[in-house]
This record gives C-alpha cells, structure tokens and sequence, in this order.
C-alpha cells in the first residue's frame, strides 16, 4: 500500500524537484523552444501562402497559354487567308498575262498570215502577169512572121483605140 500512498516527504521532493525543473525550462527552454515552434508556424504559413501563389501563377499560366494558343490560332488563319489570297491573285495575274500573250500570238500570227497572204497574192500577180508577157510575146512572134495577118492586127488595134 505504500505505493498507493506516498509519504508526505516524497511528495515535497517530488514537487520541488518539479518546480526546479519547471522553474529551469521556464527560464533557459521555453523561450528558445516557443521561438522554433514559432518559426516552424511561420515557415509552415509561408509555405502554405507560397503554395497558394503557385497555385494562382499556374491557373494564370494556363490561361495566358490558352490565350496565346488562340492568338497563334487567329494568327495562323489570318496568314493562310492572306496567302490563299496572295495565291489567286497570282494565278489571275499569270492567266491574264498568258490570256494577252496568247491574244497578242494570235494577232499576230493572223498579220503573219495576211503578209503572207498578200505576198502570195502578189507573187502570183507576177507569175500570172510573166506568163502573160511570155503568151504575148509568143503570140506576137507569131503574128509577126506572118506580115499580112500583123497588119491586119495593128488595123485593127487602131480601129479599137478610135472607138474608145
């Protein structure tokens, strides 16, 4: 039963060297052991605010990128319109051009044909005109050996040049 019941004598010593110890952690542990749990709160609190700003600075992030995306998007649709439309105007421009080319072969090539046309006609003019001059001649050796039918001839030219 002793256990159960201590001596008043023990239970002085007991308490004083508790106070002692009480009285030594009050004056040299608590301060250094309050500060640390103090610091350990305050990193603990930066931590948690820093947590909450990488937090904000990502969703930022997201919707900066998002943002950009759809820039380049609007980009990118923005230079295919405008090279699509570089692009058939350019292909109008070389159709034109090919169209008056070709228009400007055409014409020509019909001037070619007229020259042409008209040299023929005048080289036939010629040949016809050359045999002509060679008929004549023939004919008119001809009469010219037989002397009665070129008088004849030349009377009769006469007569003609008189009547007109």
């Amino acid at each position: 039963m002793e256990l159960v019941s201590p001596g008043l004598g023990l239970v002085f010593w007991m308490a004083l060297a508790f106070g002692v110890v009480l009285w030594v952690l009050g004056k040299y542990a608590w301060k250094p052991i309050m500060k640390s749990i103090q610091e350990r709160e305050d990193s603990i609190d930066e931590a948690l605010q820093q947590a909450e700003t990488a937090r904000e600075q990502l969703k930022n992030l997201h919707l900066t990128n998002e943002q950009l995306i759809n820039e380049a998007k609007m980009e990118r649709d923005r230079i295919l319109k405008d090279t699509m439309q570089f692009k058939e105007k350019l292909i109008a421009e070389a159709r034109e051009k090919a169209t008056q080319e070709a228009d400007l072969i055409v014409e020509k090539t019909r001037e070619k044909l007229e020259f042409e046309k008209k040299a023929a006609m005048v080289d036939l003019k010629n040949q016809i005109g050359q045999l002509s001059l060679d008929i004549a001649e023939k004919l008119l050796n001809r009469e010219l050996s037989n002397k009665d039918a070129h008088k004849e001839y030349v009377e009769q030219l006469i007569r003609d040049v008189k009547l007109n």
